[in-house]
Formats: C-alpha cells, sequence, structure tokens
C-alpha cells in the first residue's frame, strides 16, 4: 500500500508521497514512488505512483527509453511534449501498455496488476496541471473545487484536505496541510511508512522549489505531529455536546 498527495494551487504545487511496498507480513522494502523529470526554464513534470511496482517501474522505465530514443518527439517523449495534456496522455498510454502487458503473463494465474500514477507539472508557456491516471490510461484533472488529488491508502489523510485546502492557500500551508495528511495516514495504516519525498514547485519557475526526503525520526516531522495531537485533544476537550 502507499499514499501520495498533490495540491495545485494559485502559487503553485506540493507534492508528498511514502516510500514503502508491503508485499506480505514478512516482506516490507523501501521504493522510491516519486520521479522528477526536470529541464529548469523549460519544464518541470513530477510523477508519483501507486499499486503494482512491477506495472509502475515498467512504466518509468519506458518513459526514460522514450526520452532518450534517437526519434523522440513531441508524439512520444514527456520531455518534449508541447503540453502537459500531451504528457498525461503520453503517461496514460504507457501505463495502460504496460499494464496489459502484465496482465497477459499473469492471466494463466488468473490475476492482474493495477496502478494508478498523479502527473503534475508545467511547460513553458502553458499552465500548471496535475492529473489522476487510472490504471485504464484515462484520467481526471485537479480544478478549483478540487484542488487536490489522491492516490493509494487516501482515506485517513482526505479529511483535513478538504477542511484546509483552497486554491488561494499558500505554498508553505499547502506543505503542512500534505504533512499533517501524511501524518494522519502513517498513524492509522502500517502499510504506509517513511522516508517520505517532498517537492514544492512555485508557479512559472519551471524547475524545483524544494525537494527533500523526510526521514524517519526528523525532529521537525516529530514536532509538527506532536502538536497537531495536542491540538486535536485540546480541541476535543473544549467541544460540547
Amino acid at each position: 500500500m502507499t499514499y501520495c498527495v498533490g495540491l495545485l494551487l494559485n502559487e503553485g504545487m506540493v507534492l508528498l508521497s511514502d516510500t514503502r511496498t508491503n508485499g506480505g507480513f514478512d516482506n516490507i522494502a523501501t521504493y522510491r514512488k516519486m520521479f522528477l523529470f526536470e529541464e529548469p526554464g523549460d519544464r518541470i513534470i513530477a510523477i508519483m505512483t501507486a499499486g503494482s511496482l512491477s506495472v509502475t517501474q515498467t512504466t518509468i522505465a519506458r518513459l526514460r527509453e522514450q526520452i532518450k530514443a534517437r526519434d523522440a518527439d513531441g508524439d512520444t517523449s514527456i520531455m518534449k511534449a508541447p503540453s502537459m495534456l500531451k504528457v498525461a496522455d503520453i503517461i496514460g498510454n504507457m501505463l495502460a501498455e504496460v499494464r496489459a502487458d502484465v496482465d497477459d503473463k499473469l492471466s494463466s494465474m488468473r490475476q492482474s496488476a493495477l496502478a494508478s500514477m498523479i502527473v503534475a507539472g508545467q511547460v513553458k508557456g502553458g499552465e500548471m496541471r496535475m492529473f489522476l491516471i487510472y490504471p485504464e490510461g484515462n484520467f481526471i484533472e485537479a480544478t478549483e473545487d478540487t484542488p487536490f488529488l489522491q492516490i493509494g491508502e487516501h482515506k485517513y489523510g482526505k479529511p483535513i484536505l478538504d477542511r484546509v485546502v483552497r486554491p488561494q492557500t499558500s505554498l508553505d500551508d499547502a506543505r503542512k496541510a500534505v504533512l499533517l495528511s501524511m501524518d494522519s495516514t502513517l498513524r492509522s495504516n502500517l502499510s504506509v511508512g517513511m522516508p517520505l519525498d517532498l517537492l514544492c514547485v512555485r508557479r512559472d519557475d519551471l524547475r524545483a522549489t524544494e525537494l527533500r526526503r523526510i526521514e524517519a525520526g526528523d525532529p521537525v516531522f516529530r514536532e509538527m505531529s506532536d502538536a497537531w495531537s495536542n491540538a486535536l485533544r485540546d480541541a476535543f476537550v473544549k467541544i460540547s455536546v
């Protein structure tokens, strides 16, 4: 299981992912689920993944192959695509293709492999956009009415996003919101785990504003988590029924 969340705001975007992969009670490992493709000044594209590791890793590997291909163009390479809509289309098609290949190999076992992705970024001259790509390759887009997208184990971290995130939310507050959303998920589901990968991008900068890994035991994250727990307990006590 995993949890990834992305916020698309007037100031820019904030993305956060965990790194835990659970193949059973005795098979827990750490794998990166956030991938950054960046050409400063021209484009920045971030991909977060959830679901079958074989599908997501193969999809990312094939996207990288297309970028390096001699005949790469705007129809095949996300680093040459003319818009974020085309980027989402390329990634969606690749995800669907890989999933079909894996499903074909698993058909004799009557199993299937599912994966989904959040794709966000900006191409020079275009708008910053964010998409949730489904296993079939189709996608939906973050909007002013719904300025955040989630994949994986999303239910525990959704309430705080529903209450505090708006398009006008600042990047600083957005960073706080995704971290508290992740904290709620970490406390309620052991299949989601640290370290965490955090990305912040200011609109029109076309480069990462902040990119860092938050390790287990990080003092700032722990202090924020404790403060949030105390604030919730205090609020609970003060509410009368």
